[in-house]
């Protein structure tokens, strides 16, 4: 099964190169704007079918995502199981949580969803939000990879389209920011507070 390259993404508008302030607060000198990516529905409905194909042996019964990076394509590797239905979490008060009337019965086999992992932190925040509800989480997909491991959630099953090796920066070490490169923030999530 075929997967997302980093030709698709520049083609796709969707690779940025600069110096840019990460989800996890860390910096790079590339950024993967999957939504970008994602506009196109023929592209987001074949990634989403990528992943669920990778993923249909974990017998998911719900597809949960964060808001606002994973939404697309969890809705999509949602569709693409076929009768598994997709809900997404969202920040509230910087606590990331169900809402909506979304509400998860205890013992529902989750899949969470992901658009890129760099550390992997917004994806763990998903997980407790599942674990909470008495969920059990039965495995991870992205589109991208920038961890630097081959499976940051193991022992779940994990899944990428697409495996890069980006080197970011916490931004006290950041080389970009020492050189004076202007730093932008792409992403959907707010600043995290001093």
């Amino acid at each position: 099964m075929g997967g997302i390259t980093l030709e698709d993404m520049t083609a796709a508008g969707a690779l940025l190169e600069g110096h840019f302030k990460l989800s996890s607060g860390r910096h790079s000198s590339r950024y993967l704007q999957c939504a970008l990516y994602l506009a196109d529905p023929t592209r987001a409905e074949a990634a989403g079918r990528q992943l669920a194909a990778r993923l249909k042996n974990a017998a998911a019964q719900l597809v949960v995502a964060p808001a606002l990076g994973g939404v697309i394509i969890g809705h999509e590797v949602a569709r693409a199981l076929e009768d598994v239905p997709f809900f997404f979490t969202e920040r509230a008060d910087g606590v990331m949580k169900l809402r909506r009337g979304f509400r998860i019965e205890p013992g529902c086999r989750v899949l969470v969803v992901e658009d890129v992992v760099t550390t992997g932190g917004s994806t763990r925040e998903v997980m407790d939000v599942v674990a909470r509800e008495g969920g059990v989480v039965v495995g991870v997909g992205a589109m991208v990879n920038r961890s630097g491991q081959e499976n940051p959630f193991a022992p779940l099953p994990f899944t990428a389209l697409l495996t890069v090796d980006v080197p970011n920066y916490e931004p006290e070490t950041c080389p970009l920011c020492a050189s004076g490169v202007p730093l932008t923030k792409p992403g959907s999530r707010p600043d995290k507070k001093s």
